[in-house]
């Protein structure tokens, strides 16, 4: 590395939804801390601002996944991905963290010496590679690659003489217009895009391997639109976050305690909005668990909607191979396509896939154990803010952007200068990945997910209540080691 060009405080890697949200944090309860967030890209939002393809939106309630203290100011909860952006937009403008962002400047290594007491960061600023030193680093960079999607091998692809087209990167000038459009797989993205897509396309078919739980929600709510217009909007607000993120708890946690009950409730629901020759146990009825993996949400029934259209299907069932002109399934059945959309996955990485150096050797997140799902073993001053999986996000980004600024104060009240998660390995310990859930590409990067024991305080992303409860009574000192070197400031 060569010679520091600006040392920085606090530096937050990310301008998306986690790292706006840190950056207000932040400064409200470390105000005498100097807080820059550096982005690799030029513009904000981060997935939202990424993601182009038809129909591409949130499947959570706005009141929770959106900031707290900047509520969503619409009545419709469910929304596109434009829409977050031009929301997030007007929340980092109004909170002046616009003013803290460094755009264009993408961290390629970062570098820990205990005789330095500090990070250094290679970073590419617009072109020009360039180190900075940073006190503490919040990785706000989500979980997942920008640069590849899910290794997925579909036999014949290569062969086909249509378009093929991945949503991580749509092309913005493909028209499906009145072509047979067939979208593998059986995710949020597919559920998703097959209601859009039967619009103008001549036939949409989702082609799904094994089936997904989908669950139909309102985008409003006629009680709230209520009580805005009789309470202040302040109250009205409050309300609002508290009921949706307590119904989201109570159901979540219905589901994991009673999961057959679970089961049944939903293919139940789904039953009675699906069209009379759809097998809701064939198609809607997964091997997994309710929670297991992520609900695939549609507002008000738009993806059952779509289904009583006679250019729309789903079908469940193994591919023999791709030809030229289509599908050819293992039950001998052709679905002839103009168009194929692989939704079969992301490529989860954290820390934007780099490996950072600690006095001189690679720390491998796969092979750490993480403290509380936002700190990993053997990495001092960083912190790692992800949300729920199969949850909303927001709140438990916001929990552990919470956790992080306690183990601060903490560094502050010891005058330390570092603090790393230590823990001591014993014979026959468990370890378990720290996401809580089996989605084919979490099962798949086992070997890149941090590791836990599942107990305080080596446990992953749970759920909010369990992430409060230490924020609030948890110890910021247990698995935790801070010091000083001599002749060095606190931090």
């Amino acid at each position: 590395m060569g010679d520091i060009a600006e040392h920085h405080d606090l530096l937050i890697l990310g301008a998306g939804l986690s790292g706006i949200n840190a950056a207000h944090v932040l400064r409200e309860q470390l105000p005498h801390r100097k807080v820059t967030i550096l982005e690799g890209r030029s513009v904000i939002g981060g997935t939202w601002n990424f993601f182009k393809y038809p129909g591409f939106r949130s499947d959570s309630a706005m009141t929770t996944f959106g900031l707290k203290w900047h509520p969503w100011p619409h009545e419709h909860k469910i929304v596109s991905g434009p829409e977050i952006v031009s929301y997030l937009e007007d929340a980092a403008r109004q909170d002046r963290i616009m003013d803290r962002i460094r755009f264009r400047h993408k961290v390629t290594h970062c570098e820990w010496r205990d005789e330095d007491q500090f990070w250094r960061l290679t970073v590419d600023a617009e072109g020009t590679e360039k180190v900075f030193a940073a006190n503490f680093v919040f990785l706000c960079t989500g979980y997942y690659s920008y640069d590849r999607a899910l290794d997925t091998v579909i036999p014949g692809l290569d062969s086909f003489a249509g378009t093929v087209a991945h949503p991580q990167w749509w092309p913005q000038d493909l028209d499906y217009t009145d072509k047979k459009v067939v979208i593998i797989g059986s995710g949020a993205t597919a559920v998703t895009m097959l209601p859009v897509m039967a619009e103008t396309a001549a036939q949409v078919t989702m082609l799904q391997r094994s089936p997904s739980f989908v669950l139909s929600i309102p985008s409003r709510s006629a009680a709230e639109k209520l009580l805005r217009e009789v309470l202040p909007r302040s109250w009205t607000d409050w309300f609002c976050w508290w009921k949706d993120l307590g119904l989201e708890i109570a159901s979540t946690q219905f589901l994991i305690r009673f999961p057959n009950a679970g089961r049944r409730a939903l293919t139940w629901l789904a039953k009675q909005q699906l069209p009379a020759g759809v097998d809701v146990n064939v198609h809607f009825n997964p091997r997994y668990n309710p929670t297991q993996q992520r609900l695939c949400m549609c507002p008000d029934g738009d993806f059952f909607k779509a289904l009583h259209r006679d250019n729309c299907q789903v079908v469940t069932d193994v591919i023999e191979t791709v030809t030229p002109g289509g599908v050819l399934l293992k039950s001998g059945r052709t679905l002839d396509a103009d168009v194929i959309v692989t939704a079969t996955g992301l490529y989860f990485e954290i820390m934007n896939g780099m490996q950072p150096i600690v006095n001189g050797k690679p720390i491998d997140g796969g092979a750490h154990y993480t403290w509380r799902g936002g700190m990993l073993e053997a990495l001092p001053n960083m912190g790692y803010i992800l949300g729920y999986v199969v949850q909303s996000w927001t709140p438990g980004a916001d929990a552990m952007t919470q956790t992080l600024i306690k183990v601060i104060k903490r560094m502050e009240d010891k005058k330390a200068t570092k603090v790393v998660p230590t823990l001591v390995r014993y014979k026959g310990m468990p370890r378990k990945i720290a996401v809580d859930a089996n989605s084919n590409y979490l099962l798949r990067a086992a070997d890149r997910i941090p590791k836990v024991t599942g107990e305080d305080p080596w446990y992953g992303r749970t759920h909010w209540l369990r992430d409060v409860w230490s924020l609030w009574f948890g110890s910021m000192d247990k698995g935790l080691v801070y010091s000083a070197v001599e002749g060095k400031k606190d931090i």
